[in-house]
């Protein structure tokens, strides 16, 4: 014991809890005030220590917890994620706006054009919270036609008036909140400034400003310093920008059918305009959530500026708004691929296939954000699903609804075959048969038949399982399915027979 010491030192660094604080501030009193033996609860000394006790628990707590936040492995503040992510030059995106191509109409031909102006709003049908689109470029049904193509985009067009005061490095945190990535512009004057990653490559002329996006989907914009970026004058701009998206949009073909506005033609007769949507809307997706950072960060680094290993163009890829897995094969997976091409199959994080826009952003981001080799010629395909047709003959536990555990059993099917879960991450029970791997870590190639059963017997509400071998296949078949390593497992149909009177739920 060290002089002037009243206790021995602990060394048990994890005995802060409040039941061992409360021994330890106990021996140090009773070291220092021998006299004091009444340890009842009803002692106002008593109650002190163990209101210090619990108070010193509570702040090791926030001290580990804080601790934590500095660990990509153990963050779970979005603060913290967006912070780690900035060592490593990583911008996670925002969420990203559902498009749609829609049609508008007319009854019957007009003298005059009908303008549809960008920027006019469609909804839904729905009574409440019906999804928004504002139309993207404008569209004109011309004099004598009834109709013309147009497309919208489940956003908000917003603009901020602000005031620059002339001096260096100005930052403008934006109002309208959640903002929509690679869309704000500043206008200064006669001056239009545009956004930039960094001041690295500006010059004092260069009309560029920086943006980031805090954890509150706030945009934070940055101008320059009159060295790298030109400083905006002094007196009043603006910022135009828009906000929204998320996967809300992404509604069913036919939803967007209600015009907000009145409508005429050039020559003011009042005309009765429609719109709706023959497809469904795509692209709309959450911003990346605090679990994908935790995947993406990591992978991102190793595929920063260029895509040169294989792995590299699938994280190219996952980096895009809309693609949910990738998978990218070459001549050395599959000899059927021509010599120095690659195949990137992409898969949206619902399913599906994805649109010609994701796609095109996808090859953007292998061809020239982050560039293979140049003799090198990639591709990007859609998924090729294998679809799996589950028959099942169940037994119902006493007191439960057969046709509630029938539903049970489809959404535990849909939930096993999904792609991404909630939270963007990738669902470990459905994987390209690339991935698919046997207990030596080799392609297995092979779906288990006892894991989708397992699935099914694991739902609430089943009692058991038929146990001959028509009571439960996939595709037909009491067996394990094939999968090629391209393909993906897509669930198709779900037969489900009751085992008691064999009525089909």
């Amino acid at each position: 014991m060290t002089a002037g010491a009243l206790l021995p030192a602990n060394v048990d660094y994890t005995d802060v809890d409040k039941d061992s604080l409360d021994v330890r501030l106990r021996a140090l009193i009773e070291s220092v005030f021998t006299t004091w033996t009444d340890h009842s609860r009803a002692d106002f000394g008593n109650l002190l220590c163990e209101l210090f006790a619990w108070c010193l628990d509570n702040l090791g707590k926030y001290q580990n917890n804080q601790a934590a936040e500095a660990f990509l492995a153990w963050a779970t503040q979005r603060k913290s994620m967006l912070a780690l992510a900035k060592l490593v030059a990583f911008t996670p995106r925002t969420a990203s706006a559902a498009t749609a191509d829609v049609t508008y109409s007319i009854q019957t031909a007009v003298a005059g054009n009908v303008v549809i102006a960008a920027g006019d709003t469609f909804r839904t049908s729905a009574v409440t919270d019906p999804v928004v689109f504002q139309e993207l470029t404008g569209a004109t049904i011309l004099a004598g036609n009834t109709s013309v193509a147009g497309a919208v985009e489940n956003s908000d067009s917003e603009y901020d008036a602000l005031i620059s005061d002339g001096t260096p490095n100005q930052s403008f945190t934006l109002a309208a909140t959640p903002y929509l990535d690679d869309s704000a512009t500043a206008t200064v004057g006669a001056d239009t400034y545009t956004q930039v990653d960094d001041f690295l490559g500006s010059t004092e002329t260069s009309l560029h400003f920086t943006l980031v996006v805090d954890a509150n989907d706030r945009a934070i914009v940055t101008f320059g310093n009159g060295v790298n970026g030109k400083i905006p004058p002094a007196g009043n701009f603006t910022v135009d920008y828009k906000t929204g998206g998320g996967d809300d949009g992404n509604v069913l073909a036919a939803t967007i059918n209600k015009v907000d506005g009145t409508y005429t033609d050039a020559l003011g007769n009042p005309v009765v305009l429609s719109v709706t949507n023959a497809l469904a809307a795509d692209g709309g997706e959450a911003r990346m959530s605090v679990a994908s950072m935790r995947q993406l960060i990591p992978a991102s680094v190793r595929a920063q500026t260029r895509c040169i290993a294989r792995e590299d163009f699938e994280v190219a890829a996952l980096l895009v708004p809309g693609v949910g897995r990738a998978l990218m094969l070459s001549p050395v997976e599959d000899p059927g691929i021509p010599v120095n091409h690659g195949w990137l199959y992409v898969v949206p994080p619902a399913g599906g296939l994805p649109s010609s826009v994701i796609k095109a952003a996808v090859l953007t981001a292998v061809t020239v954000t982050r560039p293979g080799p140049v003799s090198f010629e990639a591709s990007v395909l859609d998924p090729n699903y294998l679809t799996i047709n589950v028959h099942a003959r169940v037994w119902i536990r006493a007191g439960y609804v057969a046709a509630t555990v029938a539903a049970g059993i489809r959404a535990a099917l849909a939930a096993y075959f999904v792609p991404n879960e909630d939270d963007g991450t990738p669902n470990t029970t459905a994987e390209f048969g690339f991935y698919m791997k046997d207990e030596d870590g080799d392609p297995s190639l092979l779906i288990a038949w006892s894991d989708v059963f397992d699935v099914v017997k694991d739902t609430t509400g089943v009692l058991r399982i038929g146990t001959a071998a028509a009571d439960f296949t996939l595709n037909g078949a009491h067996d394990n399915l094939a999968i090629t390593i391209s393909q993906f497992p897509k669930l198709g149909t779900v037969t489900i027979t009751n085992g008691a009177d064999g009525a089909v739920l």
